[in-house]
């Protein structure tokens, strides 16, 4: 949010990705998405992947950019800020920065694949209502040389338009404990894998997989039988970050959208930006703005220096990012008044990616937890 937190190549990164998101996908994009039906403008995404920012986080041997977490966190950020729809954070920082940790030939081909936006990759993690990934129940049961995987994951992001999918399974163990997981890499039209659409308020590409007996081969194990989180942890908590920096975008995004209201709207021959108590209510909106965006600047350069030690500043992150957009479309929706709750105005739009956002990777309660125990509360 501001050139305070930013490199000089931070801020160029920056004014590149606003200008091109706000003459290519502005928040009319995301309506006409959602009326058409379409999850994401394929042809956008393809003009993010030849502009470098599918490979962000993909090493320059694999023809990405390789450019860190905190440059993730500004394109997603401007992402954020006119509700531009992609499979960025699931493919580009998710994905891959799974794939990369992986660090096995399979893995570095997929890596191409993602940064020239040929392929897409969804991550099934979570199989209830919050994020809980060491619940996980679904079965990968030894079959010959391979494993069936039988169980459901629900809130895919991306999952209706993904070709590859990165699926969290048990082979031994408990729900709850860590140990005995297993990540696989399958391809999503695999024979017993069903995708379900799962209709969400912000019009995102979401689905229900059900894996009925789903064959995978040793091959397709990513990582380390039964120490998969471990490796898929690092990639979720990327996805977390750049999570944070896009509802902070959103954050943004309706606040500018909210004063330039307030600077058009009359009431009694007077525009209503120029009552004092709209001003107050601005001005903290702006300053907790401000202050989330410190705390997002810092997970993304934690990430890039030592991200063993990450969980703290992206937990802070994600949580602080939830209670700020939380308030900014709140107050953004309010000081739109009535006109504000109709379809025919866009800040409803921001309100509804704030409520599906939050939610993903965790939300405040769950993040606000992790920070509190890291404190030693």
């Amino acid at each position: 949010m501001t050139s305070l937190l930013e490199t000089e190549d931070e801020t160029m990164l920056r004014d590149a990705a606003r200008g091109f998101l706000a003459d290519a996908a502005p928040v009319a994009n995301l309506r006409a998405n959602r009326d058409q039906g379409r999850p994401f403008d394929t042809g956008l995404w393809r003009e993010m992947a030849q502009m470098g920012w599918a490979g962000v986080l993909v090493p320059e041997a694999q023809g990405g950019a390789d450019m860190g977490h905190r440059a993730a966190g500004i394109l997603a950020e401007e992402m954020g800020r006119t509700l531009a729809a992609s499979p960025f954070i699931s493919s580009a920082v998710m994905a891959a920065t799974t794939l990369r940790a992986a660090a096995s030939q399979q893995a570095e081909q997929a890596l191409t694949a993602i940064t020239e936006g040929r392929l897409i990759y969804a991550v099934a993690l979570d199989e209830g209502r919050k994020h809980a990934p060491l619940n996980t129940a679904l079965v990968a049961q030894k079959a010959g040389n391979g494993f069936r995987l039988t169980g459901t994951k629900a809130f895919v992001a991306d999952g209706g338009s993904a070709q590859r999918v990165l699926v969290l399974a048990r082979t031994a163990g408990s729900a709850g404990e860590a140990a005995g997981l297993t990540l696989f890499d399958i391809p999503a039209d695999r024979a017993g894998l069903h995708k379900m659409a799962r209709a969400t308020v912000d019009s995102r590409d979401h689905a229900q997989m059900v894996f009925d007996g789903v064959e995978a081969t040793g091959d397709e194990v990513l990582g380390t039988l039964d120490d998969g989180w471990a490796l898929l942890a690092r990639g979720v908590q990327a996805g977390q970050a750049a999570v944070a920096a896009e509802l902070l975008g959103v954050a943004g995004g309706a606040y500018g959208m909210t004063v330039g209201y307030l600077k058009e709207r009359k009431q009694f021959d007077r525009t209503i930006g120029s009552f004092q108590a709209l001003q107050h209510r601005a001005a903290h909106l702006w300053a907790e703005i401000e202050v989330t965006a410190s705390a997002i600047a810092n997970a993304g350069r934690v990430l890039d220096a030592t991200p063993t030690q990450a969980g703290l500043a992206v937990s802070l992150a994600k949580a602080r990012a939830a209670q700020t957009v939380d308030l900014a479309v709140r107050e953004g929706v309010q000081m739109h008044g009535g006109i504000g709750m109709t379809d025919a105005y866009d800040i409803g739009f921001y309100m509804k990616r704030a409520r599906v956002g939050s939610e993903w990777l965790g939300d405040y309660g769950y993040h606000a937890a992790q920070v509190a125990a890291a404190r030693g509360f």
